[in-house]
């Protein structure tokens, strides 16, 4: 499915959001706070838009996602990254390799959420740090009803004009319907081993960032 759409994510996902991506985008990097040659891996990284603030301050930033097409679009975007094809399920990586680790809008999309996290934990370094940035519920109830009943229903409606696949973007309405809520997201979390766990919501709830540390040794 991701192949599909790889070609025009980007600008799709920038349409779709109404121009927030890059303000999610930067609240992520804030949360990661990457210092010079740190080692970042940036999951479900898609293109590699994501990874390369992390590039740009100064880390060795690492853009891993399952989808060779995503990738091959990526490579001739961003040619100075490094791109790994990986699953979540099972990262390509060695334990403790990274000094933090990352994944905006793609953990929904795996099937064992618990599975993932737990990976993420294992490739982070103790005293490392995860942040999740996903779609969740808003939370004014009154605007969470329209937003889950009105624009979720007329997301693949819009996307049918900018994407190369619109038919992606009704399962990618279906998942965000159904993704647990804040407070649910941050107990897996904890289920997967992560402490300090915390989250801020973004957009009044339509996209909360969490924050988590692995256990010191």
């Amino acid at each position: 499915m991701f192949d599909k759409v790889a070609a025009k994510y980007d600008i799709t996902n920038d349409v779709l959001a109404l121009g927030r991506t890059r303000s999610w985008r930067k609240a992520v990097v804030a949360a990661i706070d990457p210092k010079q040659g740190e080692r970042i891996l940036d999951l479900a990284a898609g293109t590699g838009t994501s990874t390369q603030p992390f590039y740009e301050l100064g880390a060795d930033a690492v853009a891993c996602d399952f989808s060779p097409g995503m990738i091959e679009v990526g490579k001739k975007r961003y040619p100075h990254l490094t791109f790994v094809q990986g699953d979540a399920l099972n990262l390509p990586f060695k334990d403790n390799e990274f000094d933090a680790v990352t994944m905006s809008f793609g953990l929904r999309n795996v099937h064992d959420t618990v599975k993932a996290l737990t990976e993420l934990y294992r490739v982070t370094k103790p005293g490392g740090r995860m942040v999740i940035c996903e779609f969740s519920h808003p939370t004014w109830a009154p605007f969470r009803k329209v937003y889950m009943e009105y624009l979720m229903k007329a997301l693949p409606a819009v996307a049918t004009k900018v994407s190369s696949d619109p038919e992606a973007y009704v399962y990618l309405a279906d998942s965000i319907r159904e993704w647990p809520d804040q407070e649910a997201l941050s107990g897996l979390i904890q289920q997967a081993g992560w402490v300090d766990c915390e989250w801020r919501d973004l957009t009044g709830g339509i996209v909360a960032l969490h924050r988590a540390i692995k256990v010191e040794k």
